[in-house]
């Protein structure tokens, strides 16, 4: 006859049974916390790789064209480096009105590349402050539940007038396990962030480097040679 299982009377599943809607509120928070905090996650992470094999793509095409209209039609659709260059096609063409001329076209043409990289710039740090601020809180409400938790514990020891092993070891190791998950949904969003932040420089550098050269095609000519390079 295969042994009895006995349920843990002090896992999870009694802290939300046996908690109070206080306690509850604070788990359901830890757990939408660690679900937004692997959505961004992910989706920062693919949105970065889309961008990094896009700046491969341009490397390998949009340089060997002929011209930037040639090169841009090499482009994905879609892709971010194709509205970099969009972006300047667009200055050269429309630089004309009596507002536009006290502009020069170097600044106006300079102006437009900038938008444009701020705009990538912008999309790639979408999500990072609700992980700065997840990495940042999540402990701290995992101790508030551990406080609230001991709280009730000392209260329900206090009625019942005992102070044994089995009244005290049980109601305090539930409350604890607040804390447990509090830095469960720390670790990884202040990881994850960090991780995301160095990616979106080495993306960021090559589209600033991209707009650059751009932007001596279309001023110069001629690409402009990166520094340190023959």
């Amino acid at each position: 006859m295969p042994p009895e299982t006995l349920a843990n009377p002090y896992g999870l599943e009694a802290l939300w049974q046996s908690g109070d809607w206080i306690a509850r509120a604070t788990l359901m928070i830890l757990v939408a916390m660690s679900m937004g905090s692997w959505y961004i996650l992910v989706t920062r992470l693919l949105a970065q790789s889309r961008l990094l094999r896009e700046g491969r793509e341009a490397g390998a095409n949009f340089w060997s064209a002929s011209s930037v209209r040639e090169g841009l039609e090499r482009l994905s659709a879609g892709s971010a480096y194709r509205r970099i260059a969009e972006s300047g096609l667009n200055a050269m063409a429309h630089h004309e009105g009596a507002l536009m001329e006290q502009i020069d076209r170097n600044t106006w043409v300079t102006l437009s590349l900038e938008r444009a990289m701020s705009a990538i710039q912008s999309r790639l740090q979408d999500g990072l402050t609700f992980l700065a601020t997840v990495g940042s809180t999540a402990p701290f409400v995992g101790l508030f539940g551990t406080v609230w938790g001991i709280y009730h514990a000392l209260t329900a020891i206090g009625i019942a007038g005992q102070a044994s092993i089995d009244k005290v070891a049980g109601p305090v190791g539930e409350a604890l396990i607040m804390t447990a998950l509090g830095l469960a949904v720390a670790v990884p969003a202040v990881l994850g962030y960090n991780a995301l932040v160095r990616r979106n420089r080495v993306a960021l550098d090559q589209v600033r480097a991209f707009g650059a050269d751009l932007h001596g095609v279309l001023l110069g000519g001629m690409r402009q040679k990166p520094e340190g390079r023959a």
